[in-house]
């Protein structure tokens, strides 16, 4: 799907008047973002093709796990699949347990004073988020029975920590 069928699908549920109100633009430019490049003409971007535009330019996930944060959600990424096939179960699996054992130990520090403030939830959050994404293509490899990427991924997690 399409950038602009996805706005035109979101916009199904209100309309774009009222979008076009509460973003602070003219209701033409939020019809526009509706319509494909082609039939723009004014040259100006959708906002989903401009966070994507910036996520191309920066290369950051953050970018998307923040977005997907704000939909209440988790952003994770497809592993990087095909090659030779291995036996990298194992060290997968142990980085799983140390990712949890890390998630329990910030719960805990954070827990010793019986009060967590917003920068050790937000710390907590973060751990949280990593283990689910991580543990999430774990399992995505292990479907395709792809555990000599497994390594791989452990070494990118490692190496970003």
């Amino acid at each position: 799907m399409d950038s602009h069928e996805v706005i035109s699908k979101a916009v199904e549920r209100t309309s774009f008047k009222e979008v076009a109100a509460q973003m602070g633009v003219s209701l033409s430019l939020a019809y526009k973002w509706s319509q494909p490049d082609e039939l723009q003409g004014s040259g100006t971007s959708n906002p989903l093709d401009r966070v994507r535009q910036l996520f191309e330019i920066t290369q950051d996930p953050q970018i998307v796990q923040w977005l997907c944060h704000k939909a209440n959600g988790v952003f994770v990424q497809n592993p990087v699949g095909g090659g030779p096939r291995g036996m990298e179960l194992m060290p997968a699996t142990q980085e799983i347990v140390q990712q949890f054992a890390d998630l329990l130990t910030a719960i805990s520090k954070a827990a010793s004073d019986n009060h967590i403030n917003e920068e050790e939830a937000e710390h907590i959050r973060g751990v949280w988020d990593e283990l689910k994404r991580f543990t999430e293509g774990f399992v995505r490899l292990c479907e395709k029975g792809d555990f000599a990427h497994l390594a791989e991924e452990i070494k990118t997690h490692r190496h970003a920590k």
